[in-house]
């Protein structure tokens, strides 16, 4: 038995023949599970000589007909393909930079039985500084759509629990560089700047050593991309 026949035991043994009967001729599991590897090979960037960052967050469409027949079944799918995922990425050197998680969709233009994948790697972001609220005219740092006030005179970001803003990205140094905050309301200014990083960052492209950052700087911090935006 390969390790697709596998997913399918598996999945028909937690609901039972049901599950057989509700996806004979619509997208198959091991299909998406399939499909999911494939994109993980076909995503994989390099970090060193052993170890590629793959993506972690999936997103499946599905036609109106085949998303009414798997979702009641997405829990327990999900289950096994996270196992097979896991598997599957640690014997071929893989990192995942955050949890996996997939979402189901429908896009009314598929027919049946077809699907669509998109994918993004997207690392886990935790603040030192918690709850967070933002003060009028602060600005903030906006990663994987959460923004995090920039509140502190010095704001430390990296991968090591010492720093302020800890983002699980394999490309991200343990303290990678820090923003300076100064002055206050419309005078506010901020820098950025590399506190000697492996990979460096990026501002609006560019790679610098410390740039002065402005309202919708966009940054790149290892594989992670950030903005700077209103805190409001």
């Amino acid at each position: 038995m390969g390790v697709f026949d596998a997913v399918e035991k598996k999945l028909e043994d937690a609901v039972g023949g049901v599950f057989a009967r509700a996806f004979k001729g619509d997208v198959q599991p091991v299909e998406i599970t399939a499909k999911l590897q494939r994109e993980l090979d076909r995503e994989a960037k390099l970090l060193d000589s052993e170890r590629k960052l793959v993506p972690n967050e999936f997103r499946i469409a599905l036609s109106n007909h085949d998303y009414n027949r798997l979702s009641p079944y997405s829990k327990t799918l999900n289950i096994e393909i996270f196992a097979q995922l896991e598997s599957y990425a640690a014997s071929h050197g893989y990192i995942f930079n955050g949890p996996l998680a997939i979402e189901y969709a429908v896009n009314e233009k598929l027919p049946i039985g077809r699907f669509k994948l998109t994918s993004a790697a997207v690392a886990k972001v935790e603040s030192a500084d918690a709850p967070l609220f933002a003060k009028p005219g602060a600005l903030a740092i906006e990663i994987n759509g959460t923004k995090y006030p920039l509140h502190n005179a010095v704001t430390v970001i990296g991968r090591g629990s010492e720093a302020d803003l800890r983002i699980n990205d394999p490309g991200i140094s343990r303290q990678h560089a820090r923003i300076l905050l100064q002055g206050h309301g419309e005078k506010q200014t901020l820098t950025i700047e590399d506190l000697g990083s492996t990979n460096g960052i990026r501002v609006n492209g560019e790679k610098v050593s410390s740039a002065r950052l402005n309202l919708e700087s966009k940054l790149t911090i290892g594989n992670t991309a950030a903005q700077i935006v209103s805190g409001a």
